[in-house]
C-alpha cells in the first residue's frame, strides 16, 4: 500500500512540473490575440512559504561555550535576626479649643480685645458668643483736635445642622466712636472754639439675621438680614435685605434662579447747608435665572438680572436689565484656565456703608442707588507650579451715579458744627468709567510658608465732576506667614495706595490750586509669636514700622509707629 502511495505521488509530480515547463516557453515576437480577459480565482493564488530557504554560501556554525563553577565554602558567623514589623510614630493631633481670649495693650493707649465662647447645646447644635475691640487714645503729631477713637462689636449666634439641612441665626450690636480732627491749616477756628468744639461722632448699629440651607431640595438656600444703624446726630437708617436660591437640574444641566429684595429707609436730621431734614427710602427687587453649562474643560453660565427699583419719596421706579455671562476654559490642565464675563446690578448705598468706608463724613449725606450699568473681564488663572498660583485680569466698568467722597467746604456759620470746619466729607455721584488691571501670586512652599502679592491699577473716566475723587491710581499688597520652628511663628502685611485727588475748598481760597493731590503712602505691619503650649501664646505687633506720616484722607494724618504686645490663651468649659 505504501509503495502504491509514493508511486501514485511521484506521478502527480510529473504531471506538475510539465505544466510548469510548457507555460515558462518563451513567447518571443510572435503576436498574442486575448481573446477573453484574465479572471483570476483563488485557485490560482500561491501561498507563500513562512520559512524562506538559505542561499548562503557560507554556513556558519555556533562554537559550543562549556563552562564550570568553582565553588570555595566561606565560614560565615552571621545570624540573621528575625524579621520585626516597623510602627509609624503616632503624631499627636493638635487640640481644638472652643473658647479664646485675646488682649493686648500699645503705645498711643491703644488697646485690643477678643473673647470666642463656642458652647456645644447637643450634637447638632452650637451656641456661640464674639467680642471684639479696638481702641486708642490719640496722641497724633500737630493735631489740635482730640484724636481718639473705638470699635467695640458684640455678635452672639446660634447654628443647628443635620441631615436635611444647616441654619444658623444671629444678633448683635456695634457701637463705633470717631473724632473729626482733620482741620485743614486754613481753618478759620479761634483758640476759644478749639476749646469748646467736640470733634466727637458716635454711630450706634443693632442687627438680627438667618440663614438656612437645604441638602436635598430644588429650594437650595436663603438668607435674610435686618440692621437699624443711627448716630449722635439724629440720624437714624434701617437696611433690610433677603436673598433665595432655587436650583433644579434638567438633562444634566442646571438651572438656577435667585430671588431678592433689599429696602432701606432713612431720615437725616438735616441738610449740610439747610436745617431741614431729608428722608429717603428706596426699595430693589431682582430676578436673576442662569443656565450652567459644563463641557469637559469648557464651563458656561448663561444668565440675565431683572431689577425694578423704586425710589419711593419720589414716587418713582424704574426696571433695569443685567447680562450675567461668564465662561471659563482650562487650556492647558491646571496650569492656565482662561475666563470671561460681564455682570451688572443695581447696588442699594447705605448710610451705614458709607461710614464703614470713611467714618469722616458728615451726618448730612445723600443716599440714593447706583446703577452698575456693566463690568466685562478677561483673564487668566492657573498654577507654575504645586506650590505657585497665579491670577491676571483686565476689566472695564461703567456705573452711573457712583458715590465719591469729597472733602466738605467750612460752613462755620452753620451753628458752629464740629464737622462744618472743613473737617468733613460729602458724598456726590457722577458717571464713572473705570478701566483696571489686576494681577496676584500666591506662594505655599510648604505647611510653615505661605505668600501672596498682588497689585491693581485704575484709570477712571468722569462725566460731570473734575476728577474721580479719593479714588487711587494704584493698589498693590503683600501678605506673609511663616512658621519658624513648632513655638514660633511670624508675619507680615505691607500694602500700597497710590495717589488720590480731592477738592480743596477753604474759604481762604484765593489763589491756590482747587484740586489737592494726595501723596501716595506705603505701610509696613509685622507680628511675631510664642507658643508656650496648646493653651497659651505671646504676640508682639507692629504696625507703620516706617513711621510714613500719610494721609488717607485729606487732612487725617495717621498715627506713627505703632507696637502692640499681648497674649492669647485658649479654654474649654468643661
Amino acid at each position: 500500500m505504501r509503495f502504491k502511495a509514493i508511486k501514485k505521488s511521484l506521478f502527480c509530480s510529473l504531471f506538475i512540473f510539465s505544466g510548469v515547463l510548457y507555460a515558462q516557453d518563451p513567447i518571443g515576437s510572435e503576436k498574442v490575440t486575448v481573446v477573453k480577459p484574465y479572471t483570476p480565482s483563488v485557485r490560482d493564488a500561491n501561498k507563500i512559504r513562512e520559512t524562506p530557504n538559505r542561499n548562503d554560501s557560507v554556513s556558519l556554525q555556533k562554537k559550543q561555550v562549556q563552562y564550570s563553577i568553582f565553588s570555595v565554602p566561606v565560614a560565615s558567623t552571621f545570624t540573621p535576626a528575625k524579621g520585626r514589623a516597623t510602627t509609624v510614630e503616632r503624631v499627636r493631633p493638635p487640640k481644638v479649643y472652643d473658647n479664646y481670649a485675646t488682649l493686648g495693650f500699645g503705645n498711643y493707649s491703644n488697646v485690643l480685645a477678643e473673647f470666642y465662647s463656642n458652647m456645644e447645646i447637643d450634637r447638632s447644635s452650637n451656641f456661640g458668643i464674639f467680642l471684639t475691640h479696638n481702641s486708642s487714645q490719640g496722641g497724633i503729631e500737630e493735631v489740635r483736635l482730640d484724636d481718639k477713637f473705638y470699635d467695640t462689636e458684640l455678635n452672639l449666634n446660634y447654628n443647628t445642622r443635620n441631615r436635611d439641612l444647616s441654619w444658623i441665626a444671629e444678633v448683635g450690636g456695634e457701637h463705633q466712636l470717631f473724632n473729626w480732627y482733620g482741620l485743614p491749616e486754613t481753618a478759620s477756628v479761634t483758640d476759644q472754639e478749639l476749646v469748646d468744639l467736640d470733634p466727637a461722632q458716635n454711630y450706634y448699629s443693632v442687627y438680627l439675621g438667618s440663614e438656612i440651607e437645604l441638602y436635598d431640595s430644588f429650594f437650595n438656600s436663603a438668607k435674610a438680614r435686618f440692621r437699624h444703624s443711627g448716630d449722635s446726630y439724629g440720624t437714624a437708617e434701617n437696611h433690610f435685605n433677603a436673598e433665595g436660591l432655587f436650583e433644579i437640574e434638567i438633562a444634566e444641566e442646571l438651572i438656577s434662579t435667585k430671588i431678592g429684595a433689599d429696602i432701606v429707609n432713612g431720615v437725616f436730621d438735616r441738610m449740610y447747608d439747610s436745617v431741614i431734614g431729608y428722608d429717603y427710602t428706596y426699595m430693589n427687587f431682582n430676578a436673576a435665572p442662569s443656565l450652567l453649562i459644563l463641557r469637559d474643560d469648557l464651563s458656561i453660565n448663561l444668565g440675565v438680572n431683572f431689577v425694578y427699583g423704586m425710589d419711593v419719596e419720589n414716587s418713582d421706579g424704574s426696571f433695569y436689565i443685567y447680562p450675567q455671562v461668564s465662561a471659563s476654559y482650562r487650556l492647558a490642565g491646571d496650569y492656565f484656565t482662561a475666563y470671561a464675563g460681564v455682570d451688572g446690578d443695581l447696588q442699594q448705598n447705605t448710610y451705614y456703608n458709607f461710614h464703614q468706608q470713611n467714618p469722616y463724613v458728615s451726618p448730612t449725606l445723600m443716599i440714593q442707588p447706583t446703577d452698575n450699568a456693566y463690568k466685562g473681564y478677561l483673564g487668566g488663572k492657573g498654577k507654575l507650579s504645586n506650590a505657585v498660583s497665579y491670577n491676571a485680569r483686565a476689566s472695564y466698568q461703567s456705573e452711573v451715579n457712583k458715590p465719591l467722597f469729597r472733602r466738605n467746604y467750612e460752613a462755620s456759620t452753620l451753628d458752629g458744627e464740629p464737622y462744618t470746619y472743613g473737617n468733613s466729607f460729602e458724598v456726590v455721584y457722577d458717571d464713572v468709567k473705570t478701566l483696571s488691571f489686576y494681577a496676584e501670586l500666591n506662594v505655599d512652599v510648604n505647611r510653615n510658608f505661605r505668600l501672596g502679592i498682588n497689585g491693581e491699577f485704575f484709570d477712571y473716566s468722569t462725566d460731570v465732576q473734575a476728577e474721580a475723587w479719593n479714588l487711587p491710581t494704584m493698589k498693590a499688597s503683600l501678605n506673609a506667614d511663616y512658621q519658624i520652628t513648632e513655638k514660633w511663628y511670624t508675619g507680615a502685611n505691607l500694602f500700597y495706595v497710590g495717589e488720590r485727588k480731592d477738592k480743596n475748598r477753604s474759604i481762604s481760597l484765593v489763589f491756590e490750586d482747587p484740586i489737592v493731590t494726595l501723596d501716595s503712602y506705603f505701610d509696613a505691619n509685622a507680628h511675631l509669636g510664642y507658643r508656650f503650649n496648646d493653651r497659651l501664646s505671646a504676640f508682639v505687633k507692629g504696625s507703620n514700622l516706617l513711621d510714613n506720616n500719610y494721609q488717607k484722607w485729606m487732612d487725617y494724618d495717621v498715627q506713627g509707629i505703632q507696637v502692640l504686645a499681648g497674649a492669647t490663651y485658649k479654654f474649654d468649659w468643661d
